[in-house]
């Protein structure tokens, strides 16, 4: 007996493809719904890895040359109105603010300052939004896929049980496919969850870096049309 039951569990197969097609309907939609989570955590994790370091970079490329000595006016001009780089959108916002607050005779507009820090901010608001969107997928993954694995496990092993008592046969090879199955959906919670939380972490913490390194800009910006306007 022990000779045909081992046999039997020899003949099984217990790759992942086998166990997912042995699998019941509602234990495959729990893992077909992992797997598709796990793909687009990883889009939005490579989509944002990648933007990150570009933003990153044109935020190092304007520094240099906000702080390099041309005339603003002049890099101004240079950039235009609707820029594509975020730090450029945040200065092109603040620039044009300014030009705006001018009268044709050469004065300025009372409250020049405080539209102008109040148009940088908008900005700001609009890049945070821009940089930060995504993210909130990967806070709901890593939080809710090992509970919708947990979910397909309990199912399995009820089959399992259901099975058992259908067949009254504990033998290894009547139990052991329906748990397999159900740590399978475990497993894909897992793997679902884990880099979901990781990158959500990282990239919560770069997009805060980014945000804070143009507001620290919008700060010495307009601090220097501050001080254009007191002379």
């Amino acid at each position: 007996m022990e000779a045909e039951t081992l046999a039997l569990a020899g003949e099984i197969d217990f790759s992942v493809w086998g166990l997912f097609m042995r699998a019941t309907l509602s234990v495959k939609l729990v893992m077909i719904i992992l797997i598709v989570a796990s793909f687009w955590s990883w889009s939005i994790i490579i989509q944002k890895l990648l933007s990150y370091r570009a933003a990153k970079s044109e935020a190092e490329r304007f520094d240099r040359s906000f702080w390099s000595g041309e005339p603003l006016d002049g890099l101004f001009d240079e950039i235009g109105a609707d820029p594509d780089g975020p730090s450029e959108k945040v200065f092109a916002a603040g620039m044009s603010e300014w030009r705006r607050s001018h009268r044709e005779d050469g004065g300025l507009i009372p409250g020049a300052t405080a539209r102008i820090d109040r148009s940088m901010d908008v900005a700001i608001a609009k890049e945070a939004e821009r940089l930060q969107k995504g993210l909130t997928v990967l806070a709901t993954v890593g939080s809710s896929a090992p509970f919708i694995g947990l979910f397909g496990t309990v199912i399995g092993i009820m089959n399992a049980f259901i099975e058992i008592a259908e067949q009254q046969n504990t033998n290894l090879a009547v139990v052991a496919p329906g748990i397999a199955e159900a740590l399978l959906a475990t497993g894909l919670g897992l793997l679902a969850a884990i880099p979901a939380v990781i990158f959500y972490n990282k990239l919560n913490a770069d997009s805060e870096r980014l945000i804070g390194t143009h507001e620290a800009f919008a700060d010495e910006f307009a601090t220097i049309l501050s001080r254009q306007l007191d002379s």
